[in-house]
């Protein structure tokens, strides 16, 4: 009977936690208004569904499995190239472009998943790091398909749907790749607030325990990290697409390095931190570099550095409770 009980208290409480609240309504009726109300900007607001999307993917491992990462740009290469090799030699359909570097880079996240999953957090980093610098090297070795530190070029894409050009002002490239986040958001949620993430949940605050407990602990943390592998390939297609060049930055350190300040400055664990990050991040380097160009750089590790020391926990715990506000009217409605 207890068993029973457990299993409909489990039940309702996913159940609750798949609804959607005023404040999720709001954000993407805002992300889709921005069209808009900044005509613009369309190339930045780009920029920021890009890194919204490779921030999700470090999410799923990090916030929700508790897997490390310094080298998810391995995935966001792999998922560029493919497409980009893909558009410029077979054909230029941009959504079989994005299922190629999804699927690539899920390969090489199931590939090396072994590798990532054993030892401990330092291992994990090490490990990582090093797949993102042997694709770069890689990269660099395959000149004459890849371009090597010229960059992949002549990249032509074809409409979307056979409708939509891309433009140079990133009209269609800012709905395309907004579009692409949404549905990925969708299913993210989907599965984080399934039993397969509540199982992930448990692996993440006490492995042992998940284990005894008949937890397939290599196998949900391998399935997770090939789906998070996936969506940083998703991400950098959608790189390569529309912006129809691919270089050897997509493998650089920096890229992973950002999108950790990505998750510190919007918080983990909760999907929406990296999105709410992404779009901080973004504007505040935007801004400082419009402002002084020369040392913009300084003034961002600077605001890091004050934001971790004094703002972080203010920030995050105002978001969380905002959050978690909807839910409870939810329930007594």
């Amino acid at each position: 009977m207890s068993g029973t009980v457990l299993e409909q208290r489990v039940r309702h409480s996913l159940h609750r936690a798949r609804r959607w609240h005023p404040g999720e309504l709001a954000f993407w009726l805002f992300a889709a208004a921005s069209f808009v109300l900044f005509p613009t900007r369309f190339l930045i607001l780009n920029e920021i569904a890009i890194l919204a999307l490779f921030a999700l993917s470090l999410d799923l491992i990090l916030g929700y499995a508790g897997i490390v990462s310094l080298g998810h740009a391995a995935f966001l290469g792999m998922g560029a190239y493919s497409a980009g090799l893909l558009a410029k030699y077979v054909t230029a359909d941009p959504l079989a472009g994005l299922a190629f570097g999804m699927a690539t880079s899920a390969l090489l996240g199931l590939l090396t998943s072994p590798l990532v999953l054993r030892g401990t957090d330092l291992t994990r980093l090490m490990i990582t790091l090093g797949v993102a610098l042997i694709l770069y090297e890689v990269a660099n070795s395959l000149a004459w398909l890849t371009g090597g530190a010229d960059g992949l070029q002549g990249i032509t894409m074809a409409p979307v749907f056979g409708t939509f050009d891309f433009d140079i002002f990133g009209r269609t490239a800012y709905l395309y790749s907004l579009s692409v986040l949404f549905i990925l958001f969708l299913i993210a949620r989907r599965i984080v607030n399934s039993p397969f993430g509540l199982s992930l949940r448990g692996i993440r605050d006490n492995q042992l325990r998940a284990a005894a407990s008949g937890v397939p602990v290599p196998w949900r943390l391998a399935a997770i990290y090939a789906l998070s592998a996936a969506y940083a390939g998703a991400a950098g297609a959608l790189l390569a697409q529309t912006t129809q060049f691919v270089s050897l930055d997509v493998f650089d350190f920096h890229r992973s390095a950002d999108l950790m300040l990505v998750l510190i400055i919007g918080g983990a664990g909760y999907l929406y931190g990296g999105l709410i990050g992404a779009i901080a991040f973004k504007f505040l380097q935007d801004a400082i570099a419009t402002f002084t160009p020369q040392y913009w750089m300084f003034w961002i590790g600077l605001f890091l550095v004050l934001f971790v020391l004094g703002g972080r926990e203010l920030i995050h715990g105002a978001i969380k409770a905002l959050v978690a506000r909807f839910p409870k009217r939810g329930a007594s409605s």
